[in-house]
């Protein structure tokens, strides 16, 4: 399977992004090629096309840094809005924009979420299914690639949040936890048992 992985460069004056340095590590498996993005709305989805493009790939994996510490969040749900609580690397700072009038108002991953939590947390990396990918440029990633990826219905694609480097986890936790969800990502979704409840 060819997959493409992709992280973003710094942003918010730090010096790394812990998201390009998993994928950048990732890239070294075969079939597996990696994009930096740019930290900017302005290019993002710009740079995501050609990656597209160029690669053809069957799986995408994006991956961006957050700001909350101590798991990696699967993200469920991208949606057609931006409301940046900081600027992007360019001064930037939309706020209550959509990221593409007319497009749908969200999207749903297409990763097998809950198998790839399971996979993660086994390989010893805290992992968590999150419904909300945040307003910032991860979230106008992880829209658009859902978005130019809707008539592509076999190309498995999903985005998850990773913590910064510096963590109360190490980088090799982090990558071995990343590894092991993208190992099992094209496989089916894990199911709780069907409980009793209704929705009326």
């Amino acid at each position: 399977m060819k997959v493409l992985v992709t992280g973003f460069e710094p942003f918010d004056g730090a010096a790394v992004n812990s998201s390009w340095e998993l994928a950048q590590a990732l890239s070294t498996e075969p079939g597996v090629a990696a994009v930096q993005l740019p930290c900017r709305f302005g290019s993002s989805l710009q740079v995501l096309d050609e990656a597209l493009r160029r690669q053809r790939p069957q799986l995408v994996l994006a991956l961006g840094q957050t700001p909350q510490p101590g798991a990696l969040r699967f993200e469920r749900v991208a949606v057609n809005w931006i409301d940046s609580r900081i600027p992007d690397n360019d001064g930037l700072q939309p706020i209550d924009v959509q990221v593409l009038p007319g497009a749908p108002a969200a999207y749903f991953s297409r990763l097998p979420l809950k198998r790839m939590v399971a996979a993660a947390r086994a390989a010893g990396m805290p992992a968590e299914v999150s419904l909300s990918a945040g307003s910032y440029v991860c979230n106008q990633v992880f829209f658009g690639l859902q978005h130019r990826l809707r008539r592509r219905p076999g190309v498995i694609s999903g985005f998850v949040h990773v913590p910064g480097l510096g963590d109360a986890l190490s980088f090799e936790t982090m990558l071995l936890g990343v590894r092991a969800a993208l190992a099992v990502a094209d496989q089916p979704e894990l199911h709780a048992p069907r409980s009793e409840g209704r929705i009326a």
